[in-house]
């Protein structure tokens, strides 16, 4: 099954308290940047790459795509919006050669084929797929610093991109956001509202969004753990 990417790149770093766009951090040797985007380009049923990103930064997203031997005819580059919702709106509104698109951010660079081929299967069977794994730490509703209750975890996932979805699905759940004035945290939570029920695939623990300083480290000790197998 051939899918389209739209791959989310216009974040700013604050949180990671980087001087710029965390996606052209360092690690191991190459930007946060190439690494979450080289298992898409490296799989053949992608057919097409969306990058979102700031429009200052084209010129060096574009430079980055040359070094890696892209085909033009394979990568395009859309100006990112204010909120992410946005940006894959802007993503979104360049797809159609394919009847299913793929959503990831680039703050995420261990994705595995795995990952994609269950997310593949899971958008075949539902339409509307994505990864997840199960939380482990207890977790607690808090207030004002005073735990009101323990939450009971067995139901409770940490979702993670990529998110997979027939195309119109996602472009209706896009659309009926935007009439309602709604901002959702993911593509997933815009779908629940068509409503259409979202499958969830295997994640990875591995498959961590690199949001503050002290990601880093880990980051690079992941790497070292996964060698070859990344």
């Amino acid at each position: 099954m051939n899918y389209e990417l739209i791959f989310l790149a216009a974040g700013q770093g604050k949180r990671m308290n980087a001087q710029k766009n965390k996606m052209w951090l360092d690690l191991v040797g190459e930007p946060i940047f190439i690494h979450a985007l080289r298992p898409f380009l490296a799989d053949n049923r992608c057919s097409k790459v969306i990058v979102v990103c700031q429009e200052t930064e084209r010129k060096h997203v574009e430079k980055l795509m040359q070094q890696l031997h892209v085909a033009k005819n394979r990568i395009e580059i859309v100006k990112g919006g204010k909120e992410r919702q946005d940006s894959v709106a802007a993503g979104l509104g360049r797809c159609g050669n394919e009847s299913v698109v793929l959503v990831h951010d680039g703050a995420r660079p261990f994705v595995t084929i795995d990952i994609i081929d269950r997310l593949l299967s899971g958008v075949k069977e539902n339409k509307a797929a994505i990864c997840a794994v199960k939380v482990k730490d207890t977790v607690k509703r808090v207030i004002d610093n005073l735990v009101q209750e323990t939450v009971d975890r067995e139901n409770l996932w940490q979702i993670q991109t990529p998110q997979a979805f027939e195309l119109h699905i996602l472009q209706k759940a896009h659309q009926l956001a935007k009439e309602e004035q709604f901002l959702g945290t993911d593509e997933a939570s815009l779908v629940e509202r068509i409503p259409w029920p979202v499958a969830t695939v295997q994640g990875s623990y591995y498959n961590i969004k690199l949001t503050t300083p002290e990601d880093m480290p880990l980051a690079k000790a992941i790497l070292g753990e996964l060698g070859e197998n990344y």
